[in-house]
């Protein structure tokens, strides 16, 4: 308990009690509605003004007599020491007690005070900065000098004392105790800022033979591009340009590999420039451009252009800007060949040159980049590549024989095992057509198909032995197609066309035939479509209501029915059309109407029985029935549609999510009359069964 009563020497022996900050309690406040009056901020702070009471400040003392100021300062000194002894490592009780003695006229005394607190810590440059300058104003040279030698050989590393000393060497006019103590500094190889401030110095005396051989000293300890820069600037400005090509020379000798030697090549081409001497600013440029590597060399290329630009021909600032985006792009595919993007433009680029070498050499370093994966999507930006190639090589080269050989090395190139590219196959057989070897065209084609089958490739070639009349071929390449993909409706369409349009009747039914029979097909409502127009064309009505009677056994869309009821109603005519028109008469459509009704009845009846939630299906299926109705005239029956068609209702349903019901939305619900009498017969039930149930209550 005793040892937590004592001072701590850390708290200048008070105890921890003593040093507590005790803060006041928080009020509580219980009802924190607004006050009836408010209080602004500006009421507040004027209030707090008014009450503020007055400082207390300590009363001023008057010395009359001397012993009275042997008093005041044995009692001031002893507060000193004694507050020295508790906290002797704070510096600022050591300045305030040199300094009040320094107020004190007692030089000495301030003196012995500065000289024991650098015993403390002699390392905190502070107090060797105010020593000095306690010297300095009272005007102690010597004194001061002995300081700043002092704090120079305990901390030459400060650069502040240094700068501090040879100012007042300075103002005192003593230029050669200055250098001497520059020297000095000097020899501890400080930073630049040093030197500089050497080198004006002796700048500031006109000793210009003097500051070059410090800049040549400088340039030996700090061998950096902006030295060497600086250096030449001197030599530059001084009127030397002889000394200051030599600087440049030399430097580039020192540091033509360093990393800054782009600034070092520009500072000397603009020397040059500002001398006139463009030839020999162009071949700096033309020299750094050939040895600084890519990534480094954006500055000087940007320099060449502005340069080329102002002094060049139209041919020079050309070659400057083909040659910067040149190394833009070099530097972009090297750090990533396989962006291909960058590929095409650096293409173009030596395109719009016309150097033959060099786009063959860019087309070739650009192919060589395979993808890394064999998957179809890593290829398909970079066969463009092999695209441009051949059609360079073909249109703009016109060399023939390269183009082929071209063509060949990216057939290989193609894992057509994983995936291939009809573009190419087809390319390179329309190649081999320009060139009138159709033999080799069919090679490729036929090769293509072995390989790596596609529709492309079969429509091409099918079209390519059309134009030359070789049906047989036809023939043989729909076989074939059809063989690698009997679901292809468009394949079975196009190959019956083809009979047909060889009046080939048979084949072209017997290949529709084949064709419905296949058991999957891609888009079978095409292929009965195609088959079903091609018998209509052919005027055979009988096997075509027998083709639709086979679609409905498949399927029982509504629009197979609306098709089946259309041509019900006009194949009658459109067959005695074709024999006479002046034979039609209402017999007949009328027999043409009874079967389109016929057809419509069924219709009706299946969805009305098999799928009754339907409605909408219904209700477009009475609509085109009562158009039909209608295009018949006199003879058609509107009524027999309308007393069917079925009432428009807007009904409201729950919207279903994932987190439950979210309101309600609006839809169109169909009334039809057979569920209105079925309504009303359940009510009657309904009515029936609660009579029956009140007598046997009573």
């Amino acid at each position: 308990m005793a040892n937590a009563r004592e001072g701590d020497p850390n708290l200048g022996y008070l105890t921890k009690k003593e040093t507590e900050v005790k803060l006041p309690r928080p009020t509580r406040v219980k009802n924190k509605t607004a006050a009836p009056v408010q209080i602004t901020a500006e009421q507040i702070l004027r209030e707090a003004r008014e009450r503020q009471e007055a400082e207390i400040r300590p009363p001023k003392q008057k010395i009359t007599d001397s012993a009275e100021l042997g008093d005041y300062r044995l009692r001031k000194r002893k507060e000193y020491e004694d507050l020295i002894r508790r906290v002797r490592w704070n510096k600022s009780v050591w300045v305030k007690y040199a300094k009040w003695e320094e107020s004190q006229k007692d030089f000495a005394r301030s003196r012995s005070v500065w000289e024991r607190a650098l015993e403390v810590d002699y390392r905190d440059h502070t107090l060797w900065l105010k020593y000095a300058d306690f010297e300095m104003k009272n005007k102690f040279i010597n004194h001061a000098r002995n300081v700043w030698d002092r704090a120079t050989e305990l901390l030459p590393r400060v650069d502040q004392l240094w700068y501090k000393y040879i100012h007042m060497e300075v103002m005192l006019g003593n230029a050669a105790g200055a250098r001497q103590i520059y020297e000095r500094w000097m020899k501890w190889v400080p930073d630049q800022e040093g030197w500089l401030s050497y080198i004006k110095f002796e700048l500031r005396f006109n000793e210009i033979e003097r500051a070059r051989a410090i800049f040549s000293r400088f340039v030996e300890c700090h061998p950096n591009v902006t030295a060497w820069i600086r250096f030449a600037k001197f030599e530059m400005k001084n009127g030397e340009i002889a000394r200051a090509r030599e600087v440049y020379e030399d430097a580039l000798k020192i540091l033509g590999n360093d990393e800054e030697a782009e600034k070092l090549f520009v500072a000397f081409a603009e020397f040059e420039e500002r001398c006139k001497e463009t030839e020999r600013a162009r071949c700096i440029y033309k020299y750094a451009l050939d040895h600084i590597p890519k990534g480094r060399a954006e500055e000087i290329y940007k320099k060449f252009v502005a340069f080329e630009k102002q002094y060049g021909d139209r041919e020079g600032i050309e070659d400057a800007i083909v040659g910067k985006r040149r190394f833009q792009y070099e530097d972009e595919v090297r750090k990533n060949p396989f962006n291909y993007d960058v590929w095409f433009d650096y293409i173009r680029l030596e395109e719009s040159c016309g150097d033959k070498l060099r786009i063959e050499d860019v087309y070739e370093r650009a192919i060589a980049n395979i993808p890394p994966a064999q998957e179809k999507r890593y290829w398909q930006r970079y066969i463009y590549l092999w695209i441009n190639y051949v059609l360079y090589e073909e249109l703009d080269a016109q060399d023939i024989v390269r183009t082929r050989e071209i063509y060949d090395l990216c057939l290989k190139n193609i894992p057509h095992a994983k995936f291939s590219f009809a573009k190419i196959w087809l390319m390179a057989a329309q190649f081999e057509i320009r060139q009138l070897d159709i033999d080799r065209a069919r090679k490729i084609l036929g090769s293509a198909i072995g390989k790596a089958p596609k529709d492309k490739i079969f429509k091409k070639y099918i079209e390519i032995e059309l134009q030359l009349g070789n049906i047989e071929r036809c023939r043989t390449l729909y076989e074939k197609y059809l063989e690698w993909s009997p679901e292809n409706c468009y394949a079975w369409s196009k190959y019956a066309e083809l009979e047909r349009s060889l009046a080939e009747t048979e084949r072209a039914r017997a290949l529709f035939e084949l064709a419905i029979d296949q058991p999957a097909l891609d888009m079978p409502e095409l292929l009965w479509k195609a088959y079903i127009d091609f018998e209509i064309s052919e005027s055979e009505f009988g096997r075509t209501r027998a083709l639709y009677e086979r679609l409905l056994n498949r399927t029982k869309h509504l629009k197979v029915w609306i098709s089946y009821a259309k041509f019900e109603a006009s194949a009658t005519k459109e067959g005695i059309q074709e024999s006479d028109m002046s034979e039609i008469d209402s017999e007949h459509k009328r027999k043409c109407l009874e079967r389109a009704r016929a057809v419509y009845e069924r219709a009706l009846s299946h969805l009305r029985t098999t799928a009754p939630e339907l409605k909408e299906e219904r209700a477009m299926l009475l609509e085109e029935w009562l158009n039909m109705e209608s295009s018949f005239g006199q003879l058609g029956d509107v009524d027999l549609v309308r007393v069917k068609l079925p009432k428009k209702l807007k009904k409201r349903r729950h919207i279903e999510t994932e987190d439950g019901p979210a309101g309600y939305e609006e839809y169109i619900d169909y009334l039809f009359p057979e569920e209105t009498q079925t309504t009303n017969l359940k009510i009657l039930e309904a009515a029936l069964k609660w009579k029956k149930q009140k007598q046997s209550s009573d």
